[in-house]
């Protein structure tokens, strides 16, 4: 698929984000399938998921797109960190893969324009998830072929917030040609119309859809306020 072909597929519509954290009682592989195939039944347009044998399994049981990342450790640069990783989820049958695309230093050394040359040859997409314009702008310029916010908020130096990040949204979509995705603390249907309606090509929901643990969390910390 192309890079074109997959911006008129992905217009103005939902990506779900099927992902689970280590330890939580959701991560195996045949519960975020059913996480899959239960968001293809509501109207999801693409699936986004996390590890190559999470994302090859989903790749066969539904006939949606698939934004395939590898988060290996929890600090740093962790989502898709090196060319090995990326061609791994190319592998597995992603479409496109995910990849931290932050001005900070990959662990293995290597540019994030070396991963999406690698990600190109192997005949695959890449979306670059960033934090600022700035590496929005430095990613769309070295090949990204969808620039998503998600890692806003979560990087030192990037200010933190309960809701999406749609300034981000704004500037990037006034400064990129490329799409770009809306991602991060998207907790409603209205918010996620709202970045529709500042610039997004599309918006990725995540926790406020797959994470029954996280949603849990937060009627029980409201019930118990004072």
């Amino acid at each position: 698929m192309t890079a074109q072909d997959l911006a008129a597929t992905l217009k103005g519509r939902l990506i779900v984000s099927c992902q689970a954290p280590p330890g939580d009682p959701m991560r195996e592989t045949a519960t975020l399938v059913r996480l899959a195939l239960s968001a293809v039944a509501g109207g999801g347009s693409a699936i986004r998921a996390n590890e190559p044998e999470v994302v090859a399994a989903i790749t066969e049981a539904v006939d949606l797109p698939v934004i395939g990342l590898w988060k290996d450790g929890d600090t740093g640069v962790y989502i898709t960190p090196s060319v090995r990783h990326a061609l791994a989820i190319v592998e597995a049958g992603a479409a496109v893969v995910a990849a931290d695309a932050t001005d900070r230093p990959r662990p293995d050394g290597s540019t994030f324009a070396e991963l999406v040359t690698a990600v190109h040859a192997a005949g695959a997409l890449v979306m670059a998830d960033v934090s600022t314009l700035a590496e929005g702008v430095a990613a769309a310029a070295q090949g990204a072929d969808f620039v998503s916010t998600t890692l806003s908020g979560y990087v030192p130096g990037t200010l933190e917030q309960t809701g999406p990040d749609l300034d981000l949204v704004t500037s990037l979509s006034a400064a990129l040609s490329v799409p770009v995705v809306a991602e991060g603390r998207i907790n409603t249907p209205e918010e996620a119309a709202e970045a529709l309606a500042l610039g997004a090509h599309s918006v990725v929901v995540g926790t406020a859809i797959t994470a029954p643990t996280a949603l849990t969390s937060r009627f029980v910390a409201g019930l118990t306020r004072p």
